[in-house]
């Protein structure tokens, strides 16, 4: 059976013990600040970039990895490991157009080449380790040696397994990136409003709900998991926060109230979804165990 190898891009947000330990490559996207580029995860930090985030007047953009560049990440792959399956999964393509330049990638090679290649491109629908998750769970499968066919089906229905709520500490960032409206973010900040979003079926940001209050979204947001999961209580959760692990530590502590937690992942929103949300930030993931 061939090798299966997995990528990914490097909004999944993975913590680098994990890449480390399932050998999964990250493809960087690019983030700067005027005439300041950085590699995500490479060339600057999650706590640098919030840093700077946060002295900076005007929002930093964001872009993401050329088709070419796959191209190259494929073709090294395919030439040192001869035969290896490969499977990139990828950021939303409700929310950016890597998944298209990857999938323009793999046509790409295959016209150069003359022949059908053995690459799995595959839409997260989710942002950050929402699809994280499931590039970990690409890996440990890899590992065990499962076919890359029979990988990507469980990926897919890992996915729809998943339920997420983003909690947004400030609403500048949405603002300044153009998701809400000025007006409506002034009024929002003067009543402490915190809104709590999620993704849909299409991997589209949306408002799920909001409360007055940082105590208030948090109860909401657990109250939301209860809905979502009903009688089944044994979970696994992942928290991503952007320089706020105490508000890691509550929102685990709380949950543990009301399920039985089993894998639990903490990390860190990175560079290119944090400039969209901004510092304070605290997204959870939560799927069955």
């Amino acid at each position: 059976m061939s090798q299966v190898v997995i990528v990914a891009d490097s909004t999944a947000d993975v913590p680098q013990a994990m890449l480390s330990e399932y050998g999964i490559h990250i493809v960087p996207m690019r983030v700067a600040f005027g005439e300041e580029s950085f590699l995500e995860g490479i060339e600057i930090t999650a706590e640098d970039f919030y840093d700077k985030l946060t002295k900076s007047r005007d929002l930093p953009t964001t872009s993401q990895t050329s088709p070419s560049q796959y191209v190259e990440v494929y073709r090294k792959f395919m030439l040192d490991i001869p035969g290896a399956s490969i499977i990139s999964i990828h950021l939303s393509s409700g929310m950016s157009g890597t998944y298209q330049a990857a999938l323009l990638a793999k046509d790409m090679l295959e016209e150069e080449l003359g022949e059908e290649l053995d690459i799995t491109v595959i839409d997260s629908l989710c942002a950050t380790y929402g699809f994280g998750l499931q590039v970990v769970h690409a890996a440990r499968l890899a590992k065990q040696g499962l076919a890359a066919k029979d990988i990507a089906t469980q990926v897919i229905d890992l996915g729809k397994q998943r339920r997420l709520y983003f909690l947004v500490d400030t609403l500048e960032y949405l603002q300044k990136g153009g998701r809400i409206g000025k007006a409506a973010a002034i009024v929002g900040t003067l009543l402490n409003i915190k809104p709590i979003l999620s993704v849909d079926g299409e991997g589209v940001i949306y408002a799920v709900d909001k409360a007055r209050g940082r105590k208030r979204a948090v109860a909401r947001a657990i109250e939301l998991f209860i809905k979502d999961f009903g009688d089944h209580k044994d979970l696994n959760v992942a928290v991503c926060d952007a320089v706020n692990p105490e508000g890691t530590e509550e929102f685990l502590t709380l949950m543990a109230e009301h399920f039985t937690l089993h894998e639990v992942v903490r990390t860190s929103i990175g560079a290119v979804v944090g400039t969209h949300v901004g510092p304070g930030t605290l997204a959870v993931f939560v799927w069955p165990a």
